[in-house]
Formats: C-alpha cells, structure tokens, sequence
C-alpha cells in the first residue's frame, strides 16, 4: 500500500459515509486515523519532506469530498483553492489551511448557500479554516492594496473546480497590473526587517520562534515569494540555474530547511496547537524526539539549540546574499554601476565592497583580515557585495597556523580593535561568515553555545560580540544621560582596544570544563604571543578575563558598607587602572547578559563599589577606613543637612543614641538625615512608619526605597516581605538592622515584579504604604506564605537548594547562605522557617540571578548571639532544604504523546 492510500482510501471513505445518516463522523475519523499515522511516522524519523507534503494531500481529499457533499451549478464558475504556506503543499499538524473560494464576476450570489453549508461542515468536521470569498475583480482590488494578499496568491493551486478561474485571477494581479517585482522586493525586505526587529534583531533568543525569528522560515519564504515574482514558479533548487545560490550553498539551506520543518511539527505535535515558538516547555521534548539523547535533559536540551542556532546563521548568512542578487537583478538591472576604487583588493560598487578580482582571497589570503578592516575605516560602505561574500567563505580554509603565525595578519586582526567606529559590527559579520571562528579557533567553539538559564539570554558567541557593543556605546556622547559614571570612566582609558579584546575573550572558555575565566585567562596569553603584544597589555587584559565577575559579585553579595570588604577588594584590584577596566567591563558585560538585569539598583551598587574602591586606593591598602572613622564622619554630615533643616541637636542625638553603629555604617548621610527628621515628626510613634523614595540614577528605571520603622515584633520580616510579595514586589536588597531600642529599621530596595520601576505612581505608592502599615499593625490576620503559581520559564529551573550555616564570631551572628530556585513567596517561606526555630533576622542580602536566588540571611537566636549549638545548626540546614524543594519539584521530562 502506498504511503498515501494508507491515509486516505476513497472507496473505504465512500463506504463509511453511506452507513452515516450525517457525514461529520465519517470525515472525523478518516482525519483522527490520517493524522495518528502521520505523527507515527514523524516519531519513527520518516522524510519531513513527505511528511507535510502527505498532509497537505490528506487534507485537499477531505475538501474534495466535502465540496461533493453540496451542489455546485454551473460547477465552472466556481473553484476552491489553497493560498499561503497550504498552497506551497506545505502543512505542519497545527498550519492554518488558507483557502480561497474564487468566484467568476456577478455568479458570488448563486453560491452563497452552498458555501455556508461547505464552511459549516469543515467546521463541524474539526478543520480549523482560514478562508476568503471573492470575485476575480474583488481578488484583484484587495490583492492591490495588501502586501499579504498578494504574497498568499503568489502561490495559490487550484484544490478543485475551475482552475481557468485561477489562472485568470494570476493574470489580472501580475506584475504588469500591480505589485511590480521592484516593489514587492522593496515592501518585502521592509517587512522582513520589521519582523527580525520584533525579535531583537538577532537569531539568538531563549525561546526562539522557528518562524519568525531571524534565520527561521519567514526567511527562506520570503528569498522563494521575491523570486517567485519575478520568475514565476521558481523553486529553491532552480536558483541555482539563476544564479542566485551556488550548490553548495543550496545544500546548506535545504538542510536547515528541513532541520526546522522537524522542529516545527514537533513543536505542533507536542503543544497540539499551532505552537512556533521553541519554548523552554518544549524544548527538552523536542531534543528527545529529534534524537538529541543525554543523560541530563540539560545536555540534550543545549545538543538541539546549538544546531538550531548554527541553521539560523546559515538561513541568514544565505538570506542576505541571495536578497543581494536580487536587489542587482531587479532594483538595479538598468543602472549603470558606480564603481570607487580602494586598493588593489577593494572596491566600492554601488555603496557595497567587492574584491577587485574573483582570486583576491586566494592570491592574498590576508585580504580575508582586510576587508574588514576596510569596512571598519569606511564605515559610509552598506556592506559586502553577495559575490565577495560568497568568495569569502569559499576561501575561509586558508584561515590555517600558518595564516594565524602570519605578522601580517596579526597586525590586521589588532587594528580592526583600534578603529573609531564598526568594530562590533564588523567582528558581527566575520563571525556571520565563519572568519572569527577560524581565526580564533577558542572562539569558534563557543558559537552557538546556549546557556541554559535565565540569566543569559543569548548564546555565548552571541553575548561576547553584544559585550563590545555596549562597550563601544559607553564610548559615545549620547551615552553620557544613560551611563554617566561608566561614560567618564570609559573615556580615561589609555587604550581602549584592551577592554575589546578583554570582551572577546571574557567568557570564550565557557563549556569546557573547569573556570571558564581561567581558561579564557590562559587563551589571552596565547592570543598575547601569537600577536606580539606588549606584555603589560597581555597581562592586563588575562586579569580582566580571569576577575571578570569579581565586581559584580562583590557589589550584589557583599556588604558595601564593610571597609573590610571594601578594602578586601581593592586589594584585589590592586590600582586605579585596572579598576576603571573592571568597571567597565562589568557595567557591558551586565547589560550584554540580559536587557532586564540592568536597573538603578545594580547601577547604584556598582557606583558605590567604584567609588568607595576609588577612595580606598588613594588613601592606601595599608591605612584602611576603621568603623569609627566612617561612623563619625558619616554622622557628622547627616547633623549638618539636619540643623539646616532646624532639627534640634540634643533630639537628634538622643534618637541616634538608641540606633546602633550598623545603622551608621549601612546608610548614607542623606539617608539618615531623611530617616532621623521623619521620625522626630512622627506624631504616633506606636504606629509603623514607612517612608517611601526613589533610588536616582540618570537614564534608568529607579529602585525604590522603602525604610520601616516600627515598634518591634518576632514576626516583622517575616509579614514584610509576605506582604510586598502579594503587592508583586522584587525585594533588591533588605537592611535589617539591630537597634538598642525597642524599634526596628529596615531598609528594602524594591522593583516591581517585571523588574521595572515604580517610579512616581503615587496610587501604588499609597496602597504599599498603607498595606505595609496595617500588615505590621496587625500581623496575626496576615497570610505568611504567598499561594501564586510559578512563572512558566521558571518551572523548567529546578535543582535542590543548596545552604551552608556559618558563624561570624566578631559580630556574634550566624550567617545563613541559600542557593535556591526563584519561586514566589520565597523569602516569606524562608522567613517562617527562622521564625519556627525562634531566630531573629539581623541582615539580609538578597541576590536574584535569572531564575536563581542567592541570599545571605545574617541571624541570631533568642540569646541574642549566633547559634552555638551544632545538631540545630545542621537540623536548621535540613530543614530548609527540605521546605524549599517542596516548592522547586522539577518538570517532568517524560511525555504522553496524544495521538
């Protein structure tokens, strides 16, 4: 039996509708039989090709037998036909099936009864149809004024009835009536540059879109709907004749092409809807059902999206040539070329670069380096010409040992760093064109390269190259409103082209196993050898590379009102030099991660380390800032802003008397100013009193501070955080501090939920206020545990929490770590913990990583001191293990397949 008799047998379908009195379960069934065996042959790795090919042919005999269901008169004015991605022959499980019922002119009135009945038994039957009826004058007027439309004709076949009507209707929307080939070209290349911008302009997304994304199959419809309307029915193969792919270039294409027809319908067979969007829900199911094994779903997970990553560069690399050939062949057939010479290499034809001859690359293999270089120093030129590009990548194999011992090249690649403008852009296109990677084979091992995580968003080649584009932003003016500090700082760097190259290489030892940082250490070196670098350039960019999170973890997981760890850090760092790198370099490498992490929160934090390391490097490593010191310099700037402000010396020092030395080391005077003369005018001093204000910082979406002070309670921390998470708060950062007096004064940097800023709503600001106030008042009616269901990626995260106990004996406390999966309602579940061992929150750090949290809890028990006893502390650390996991079970792996 053949593959499609075994979908459809007529005789056998004949016979079913004749034992039905309605023949909606006999079209049912053939379709739930049709489609079981289809999904079988997916799973048993049948050609994809036949697979949405055959499905196509299933579904135009069941509208060939439900158009036979109703009575046609005068059947030659009527036809029914495929449009769009059904028309190309072309259905995925979940497509949309676009048919179009065309109608001869002043015959639409005849029908009208028969085609409600036929749209009525497609719907009862379960067919989800899109459709249109028109005349061949209605097809022509809308085809004419919607780009759509006109695509979705460009590929129409007739399903039955009358194909003279089609062919008719092809006549009268052809490029010599309306849509000319330059024009659709143009609104196409608009549209497809719309779309990418809908997903950042860049293949590489957490959860792609396997057809709209860049590099997905838009794109390879939308390179065949522009040749189509120049050519007619013209084929992916049948560019090669035109010239417009070569055949190797064709086999690239076609194997991405089918590559994302598997991911697609397995994406559709899995979500058993029209799913296009590879989503983390999906996408340790999908690898298993492409065959991508592993013993972690993890490895298998970042197998399939590594290739999927590496067939969307493809699509785009193919894409932009062939889109090249096709502006020369259509926009630019009656021009006359303008051609501007460069070198002996280059030159300029119609704005793009091309080599001066066809053995350009061969002949000088260093123009391979060169031609970027040019395009850096010239950056008016639009790009490569398709045929430069495409001799490009045919001569990328000269890129051997030899090529990379070359001085000549060395130099080349070194200048490309040192150029004004287009650095990112051109470092872009050398790894588009497979040049970057070859050169530095290190780096052609991260491309493509997913984290599996919520934190980076991009593959790793993918953030490296973003890195240096934030680091070329800081470089400019325009950045000055958004990135004052990192600006100012950029700009007293000696040489720039050091942070480049400590960019490129920061995190090019990732998936390697052991510290990434100090494997890409140890490839700067080579790197350093190979190009002759001066040897404190060398060693300054490894020590980039092997500290490069050591700011951000210090300024997000440590206290900054330490001068311990203040100190502790510059010793580090060593100097102001290599701070203003580090500072740097951490400022882009934090906004090249994910959009989201930057906010006024990590900026502030990040200012103040600068700043304080800054001060502590200047005074000397060895003369540290003693607590002492800091406290009375501290309060003596706070007494100042307030006695101008008419507060009363001896009322101010009687209040500070009862706050503790903590307080005067973890705020700023203009802080303490705010707290001290909102408390003196306290008018009901039992009651809680919650101030409210803006964290500033220049071009970004301010964190707000909420500062409580409140008659003290064991419950305190607890209610307050339950409560901030029921307002859809995202604690920052939480300052609890210990005070001689029977009031506490807690400090929490709060966002809302999304990560954005709360900014001046003053109606949001009053509901926290008073929610915070009435919580605190009456902490016995509040609901401790926030019951909200886990974000959809965040389920996809999971490991068991991780805890380490510890004691601090000079401050008497115990420190609490936690690693655990981000949920909602966790800090809540963490505080009743405490609470049932009878511990009292002294201090809190709170980390959020994508979808980890790191926090450090600093507590004491009912004595007022650490916990000393050893079996509670491992008892304490259990149980938090164990209360957490309840929250944090992981997705399942396995799956039914419903067929």
């Amino acid at each position: 039996m053949s593959s499609t008799a075994e979908l459809f047998d007529q005789g056998q379908f004949q016979a079913e509708l004749a034992l039905k009195s309605s023949p909606i379960a006999a079209f049912k069934k053939v379709i739930k039989q049709a489609c079981t065996i289809l999904d079988q042959r997916f799973c048993t790795g049948y050609d994809i090709r036949k697979l949405i090919t055959e499905r196509a042919w299933l579904i135009d005999q069941i509208l060939i037998q439900a158009w036979k269901q109703f009575s046609w008169p005068e059947s030659n004015r009527i036809a029914l036909l495929a449009v769009g991605g059904y028309g190309r022959g072309e259905l995925h499980p979940h497509s949309d099936i676009d048919v179009l019922i065309l109608i001869e002119n002043g015959y639409q009135e005849q029908f009208t009864s028969s085609i409600e009945k036929f749209l009525m038994l497609l719907w009862d039957i379960g067919l989800e149809i899109g459709h249109s009826v028109r005349t061949l004058d209605e097809c022509a007027e809308h085809a004419r004024n919607d780009l759509t439309i006109i695509t979705n004709l460009i590929e129409c076949r007739t399903i039955t009835g009358a194909d003279t009507l089609r062919k008719q209707m092809l006549a009268a929307t052809s490029t010599e009536h309306m849509w000319p080939s330059s024009e659709f070209l143009i609104q196409k290349y608009l549209e497809q540059k719309a779309r990418h911008e809908k997903y950042n302009d860049t293949e590489y997304n957490l959860e792609p879109n396997v057809k709209g994304s860049p590099g997905g199959l838009r794109d390879i419809q939308t390179i065949l709907w522009i040749g189509r309307r120049e050519y007619g029915k013209l084929k992916l193969h049948a560019m090669i004749a035109k010239g417009f792919i070569t055949e190797n270039e064709y086999r690239v294409m076609n194997a991405s092409l089918l590559f994302l027809w598997k991911v697609r319908y397995a994406l559709h067979m899995l979500a058993n809807r029209a799913e296009d969007r590879l989503l983390l829900d999906y996408q340790a199911k999908v690898a298993n059902l492409l065959g991508y094994t592993a013993e972690e779903p993890k490895v298998a997970i970042e197998q399939l999206m590594k290739k999927y990553y590496r067939m969307v560069m493809n699509v785009s690399s193919i894409n932009e040539i062939i889109y090249q050939h096709f502006k020369e062949v259509i926009l630019e057939k009656n021009k006359t070329p303008t051609i501007t010479p460069l070198n002996n290499h280059f030159q300029i034809r119609n704005d793009f670069i091309e080599v001066t001859q066809p053995d350009v690359f061969k002949k000088e293999p260093s123009a391979l380096l060169e031609i970027f270089l040019v395009l850096a120093k010239n950056p008016a030129i639009w790009g490569i010409r398709a045929n430069t590009i495409r001799l490009l990548c045919e001569a990328r194999h000269l890129i051997n040992d030899k090529f990379r011992h070359d001085p000549t090249n060395s130099q080349l690649f070194l200048d490309l760093f040192k150029c004004e403008s287009d650095i990112h852009r051109n470092l872009r296109r050398m790894n588009r064109y497979g040049i970057l990677g070859r050169y530095i084979p290190a780096f052609g091992h991260i491309v493509g390269q997913m984290q599996y995580d919520l934190f980076h968003i991009y593959t790793v080649d993918a953030h490296t190259l973003n890195v240096i584009k934030h680091l070329r932003k800081l470089s400019r003016s325009e950045m000055m409103e958004k990135f004052p500090l990192p600006s100012k700082v950029f700009l007293k760097l000696a040489k720039p082209e050091l942070i480049y190259l400590a960019g490129l290489f920061h995190d090019i030892g990732k998936g390697r196993g052991g510290d990434h940082s100090e494997i890409g250490a140890e490839e700067v070196f080579n790197f350093g050898k190979l190009h002759r670098l001066p040897t404190e350039d060398t060693e300054l960019i490894a020590w980039l590379v092997a500290n490069h999170l050591i700011m951000s973890t210090t300024a997000q997981r440590k206290d900054l009102t330490d001068p311990k760890v203040i100190n502790d850090f510059a010793l580090r760092v060593g100097d102001e030099n290599h701070l203003n790198y580090l500072y740097v370099l951490t400022v882009a490498d934090i906004n090249a991660t994910n959009p989201t992490l930057w906010n006024s929160w990590r900026a502030t934090l990040l200012q103040q380390l600068y700043t304080e390391t800054k001060r502590a490097l200047r005074r000397g490593l060895t003369n540290p800032l003693g607590r002492n010191e800091q406290i009375h310099q501290t309060q003596q700037a706070a007494m100042d802003i307030l006695i101008r402000s008419g507060i009363d010396e001896d009322e101010i020092m009687s209040l500070w008397s009862q706050m503790g030395e903590d307080y005067f080391l973890r705020h700023t005077s203009s802080d303490i100013a705010w707290h001290t003369e909102a408390i003196l005018h306290h008018e009901n001093n039992q009651d809680p009193l919650v101030l409210f204000k803006q964290t500033s910082q220049r071009g970004i979406g301010s964190a707000s501070q909420i500062f409580i002070y409140a008659p003290k309670q064991w419950d305190f921390f607890a209610v307050t955080v339950s409560i901030m998470g029921q307002l859809n708060l995202s604690i920052q950062d939480a300052r609890i501090l210990p005070s001689t007096s029977k009031f506490s004064l807690d400090t929490y940097i709060v966002l809302n939920e999304d990560g954005s800023s709360i900014g001046q709503d003053q109606h949001r600001i009053n509901t926290i206020r008073e929610e915070l106030i009435n919580g605190l008042k009456n902490p016995e009616n509040y609901q401790t545990i926030i019951q909200r269901r886990v974000p959809r990626q965040l389920k996809h995260f999971t490991f068991k929490p991780r805890v380490s106990i510890y004691n601090d004996p000079q401050n008497d406390v115990s420190i609490v770590q936690i690693e655990a999966p981000d949920r909602p309602g966790l800090l809540a579940r963490i505080a009743k913990i405490f609470l049932s061992y009878d511990l009292t929150i002294q201090g809190a750090k709170i980390t959020t990583l994508g979808e980890r949290v790191e926090d450090n809890f600093l507590v004491i028990d009912k004595t007022g001191h650490a916990i000393s006893d050893n079996e509670l502390i491992n008892e304490l650390q259990q149980t938090i293990i164990n209360k957490l996991s309840e929250t944090s079970q992981p997705a399942s792996d396995n799956f039914i397949l419903s067929i």
